[in-house]
């Protein structure tokens, strides 16, 4: 009984400071709430979805971006997948994975101070390109990888 009240003045004593902040103008929604792309999320090629992003279609193959990823993903829902880029001024880096119904999966928004590198892990419909695209000293490198997608880890 006593860790239920606990919990429950924690919750509305964080909850007042939120509302005082908000209220005194130290918290804005842009500042709380992140950036949403809506038509390059709902793109359904690759193209569409970058045009909804940075307003340009594929970026050239660049030699500095690595998309490590597996060669074979026994479970589509669950692919790990790690960027890294040498670029400097690295500004954003988004992954998109070609067949998906929208193929846009993530696109990151770095400081100055970041370093060219995201590790995370995407859903893959089926087997596809995964492609990085890295926004750096305000032009777009591009990079990609085949990773196939097994079914119960049968082949595909």
């Amino acid at each position: 009984m006593n860790m239920k009240r606990r919990v429950f003045l924690k919750g509305t004593l964080a909850s007042s400071a939120v509302a005082v902040a908000v209220s005194a103008g130290l918290l804005s929604p842009r500042q709380v709430l992140a950036a949403w792309p809506k038509s390059a999320f709902e793109a359904k090629n690759v193209n569409d979805a970058l045009k909804g992003i940075y307003e340009s279609d594929l970026a050239p193959a660049s030699s500095d971006i690595t998309v490590d990823a597996p060669d074979i993903a026994e479970n589509g829902a669950v692919v790990p997948v790690t960027i890294t880029t040498s670029l400097s001024n690295v500004e954003s880096i988004t992954i998109l994975s070609e067949k998906n119904n929208t193929p846009l999966v993530a696109s990151f928004n770095m400081t100055p101070a970041s370093e060219g590198f995201i590790s995370t892990r995407i859903k893959m419909g089926q087997s596809s390109n995964v492609i990085a695209v890295v926004k750096a000293g305000g032009k777009l490198h591009s990079a990609r990888k085949e990773v196939k997608v097994t079914i119960g880890g049968c082949g595909g």
